[in-house]
């Protein structure tokens, strides 16, 4: 496996700074998000010309390499909700968000392709973000199906031309939340394999959901991987349990996102799982830990993970 960084934490230095901040640190691949608020990049830009070629040369001379493009925001809008909440990301009506969202995420597949980096990674949207509460219709969620399987079928026909991955990150507020929904969207997609996952494990954690189990039940369908711990806090949970409202940083928050070995998640049984499914890609870290600066968080999880990533695979029983 490779340690990868998540280059949104530099959002506030050009990208040269930026890729030269990771290359220093030890980070051997990035992930840069291409959405239209994207401080690094302009994604209409690089289709033009050979500046797509020019920025991955660019890339090369850090001594990086690019694990995959991230198109979280405007994946959102593929499936809505299409109120005042998504207004930031793109503004209108919600057949022309919807539209938007659509068309961007096939513009992000095309430029993935012309920079020869295999993965998408991105949300696919949701309808209603408490669709997993089954009130007031009970079969709410289910009724979601069909616009998932038309307009992720549109997208994915797109990938499959382009020769690229989608890989859904399943969080709280996305259609995909969970290991049974993920496997469930399999399903619904005839398992096309354009169609898999960025696992994020403190996103899982927040869904009440064992991310080595996850590992274990997608298999070979995980693309992708972000590095990002999540702490259940106990004496906070009795307040706000773990969907608290509120600023990230709010103190009595019960649940937060870290750094690596900050939190609850077990990382020698994460990556030994991953091992076992033979995932041998990218660990890319996701800094949102709101407990300290984004620089000290990245240098900190480099120090923590790099050691754990296995490098070699088991090849006979030497005892």
């Amino acid at each position: 496996m490779k340690i990868g960084l998540v280059l949104s934490v530099f959002n506030n230095y050009k990208l040269d700074i930026a890729l030269k901040k990771a290359a220093d640190l030890g980070y051997e691949t990035v992930e840069i998000s291409v959405e239209k608020n994207s401080t690094h990049v302009d994604m209409a830009d690089l289709l033009k010309g050979k500046n797509a070629k020019h920025l991955v040369d660019k890339i090369k001379d850090y001594g990086l390499s690019i694990s995959a493009l991230g198109n979280h925001s405007e994946g959102q809008l593929v499936l809505g909700p299409y109120g005042n909440d998504t207004d930031l990301i793109f503004y209108g009506t919600p057949e022309e968000k919807a539209f938007y969202g659509t068309e961007r995420l096939i513009l992000t597949a095309q430029l993935a392709s012309e920079m020869e980096v295999p993965i998408v990674c991105g949300f696919c949207g949701c309808e209603d973000y408490s669709r997993w509460f089954p009130w007031p219709d009970p079969d709410g969620w289910e009724k979601m199906a069909p616009i998932f399987v038309e307009r992720w079928n549109k997208i994915l026909d797109s990938f499959q031309k382009y020769g690229v991955k989608f890989a859904h990150e399943c969080h709280p507020k996305q259609f995909a939340y969970n290991t049974e929904t993920a496997l469930i969207t399999l399903k619904l997609l005839d398992n096309r394999p354009e169609w898999g996952f960025n696992l994020d494990p403190a996103n899982l954690l927040l869904s009440g959901v064992d991310p080595v189990y996850f590992v274990q039940a997608l298999g070979d369908r995980i693309f992708h991987v972000h590095a990002k711990d999540g702490e259940i806090v106990p004496h906070n949970v009795r307040r706000s349990g773990l969907l608290a409202h509120g600023d990230w940083g709010r103190i009595d928050r019960g649940f937060r996102f870290r750094i690596p070995g900050w939190g609850d998640i077990p990382w020698k049984k994460l990556i030994t799982e991953l091992r076992l499914v033979d995932y041998d890609y990218v660990m890319s870290v996701e800094n949102e830990d709101a407990t300290m600066s984004g620089e000290e968080g990245i240098v900190k999880s480099i120090q923590y993970l790099k050691p754990l990533l296995i490098q070699s695979s088991f090849d006979k029983r030497w005892w």
